[in-house]
Parts: C-alpha cells; sequence; structure tokens
C-alpha cells in the first residue's frame, strides 16, 4: 500500500509540474496578440485627358532607407526619432507594397499595353526608378492626430542604354481624423494615394 500510494504522490507531481509548465508558457515574450496587418489601396481614378501609350513599362522596387524599408508602420514625434506602432504592421514591406500598388495603378489607368515588376522579365521600353523617401505617421506639437507623410521620388529611365529623360518628387499630407489606428490607415491610404496618380499620370504623360 505504501508503494501504491508513494507511486500516486509521484505522478500527481509529475502531472501538476507538465500543467505548470503549460500554462507558463502563455506568459513566454513573443506569445501575446500578434500584430494586426494592414494594406492600402491602388489608385484607380484619373485625369480624363491621358494618353494611350503604346510602349512597355516595368516598375523597379522602391529604394527606401532601413527604417522605411520594413513591414512595421512608422511614426515620428521629432525629426531625428523613428519609431513604429507596436500593434500594427503593414502586409508586406514597405516597398514591395508600394512597388504592386504603382503597378495595380498603372494597369487600372487602362492607358498602357503593359506593365509590370522587374521581377518578371517583361521587355520594356521604360522603366520606372523610386525611392521612397518619406513614408510614415508625422505627431505634430500641439495635434492630436497624425499627418500621414509620403515622399517618393521618380525617375523615368529609357531602354535598353537605362538613359533618365525625367525625374520628379511627388509628395503629399493628410492628417489622420483621430488618433485611432483605423483613421491613420486611412490617411496613408489617402496621402499615397494622391502621390500614385501623380506619378502615373506623370510618367504617361512624359514618355509619349
Amino acid at each position: 500500500m505504501k508503494k501504491r500510494s508513494l507511486l500516486r504522490t509521484v505522478l500527481s507531481g509529475a502531472v501538476g509540474a507538465a500543467i505548470l509548465t503549460l500554462s507558463g508558457c502563455v506568459d513566454l515574450p513573443g506569445m501575446g496578440t500578434p500584430a494586426r496587418l494592414y494594406m492600402l489601396s491602388p489608385k484607380s481614378s484619373f485625369a480624363g485627358d491621358l494618353p494611350d501609350v503604346k510602349w512597355q513599362l516595368v516598375v523597379e522596387l522602391p529604394m527606401a532607407p532601413s527604417g522605411l524599408a520594413t513591414p512595421n508602420i512608422a511614426l515620428t514625434h521629432d525629426p531625428i526619432q523613428l519609431q513604429y506602432y507596436a500593434d500594427a504592421k503593414w502586409a508586406e514591406r514597405a516597398p514591395q507594397m508600394v512597388q504592386t500598388l504603382i503597378v495595380e495603378s498603372f494597369e487600372n489607368s487602362e492607358k498602357i499595353i503593359a506593365v509590370g515588376r522587374q521581377a518578371i522579365g517583361l521587355r520594356s521600353d521604360f522603366n520606372l526608378k523610386s525611392d521612397l523617401r518619406e513614408f510614415q505617421a508625422e505627431y505634430r506639437q500641439g495635434s492630436g492626430a497624425p499627418i500621414a507623410h509620403v515622399r517618393i521620388n521618380a525617375k523615368l529611365i529609357k531602354q535598353p542604354r537605362r538613359q533618365i529623360i525625367a525625374s520628379q518628387a511627388f509628395e503629399a499630407n493628410v492628417e489622420a481624423a483621430s488618433g485611432s489606428m483605423g483613421d491613420i490607415v486611412r490617411a496613408f491610404d489617402e496621402s499615397l494615394g494622391k502621390v500614385l496618380r501623380r506619378i502615373v499620370e506623370w510618367t504617361l504623360t512624359t514618355a509619349r
């Protein structure tokens, strides 16, 4: 009987230790609520007098500083410090997301024969090279809601000699309706949309 009692005690202790171990796993670092993922939308409305072009365009992956070349949604409270929202991310890295939206915006214009990313091997007449210079929510003194600041520098390159025929900077600032994450992302969507529209219209009219 003593042996059986001792065995029950040992088993009970082992099971208790296992339960404690499993319950402890819940509180381990990195096991909290995952960040919410957000996406932005391509532009679909443009000036009515855009020309139909007969050439093909490759949209290169935008260059970006390391602080912006991530899926993290950047914010600033002062010009010398870059931070990120803790519970929210873009669905993919910012340069890849912007590249996709540029391609889709050109497609939505229905004014170009073919447009695609560099990776698909499209034989292009022009390449669009860009730098993502600003892509953050800026909290300015005296304002409770941030401003979504987007700036893209674009260069239009004629193939096959890779001759730069034009360059232009496109910038937009849109203040969020509130400090909620949903309103901040909507401000990003509007700000980037203004930049996308201008990039598409500038490219189609410059290279015709």
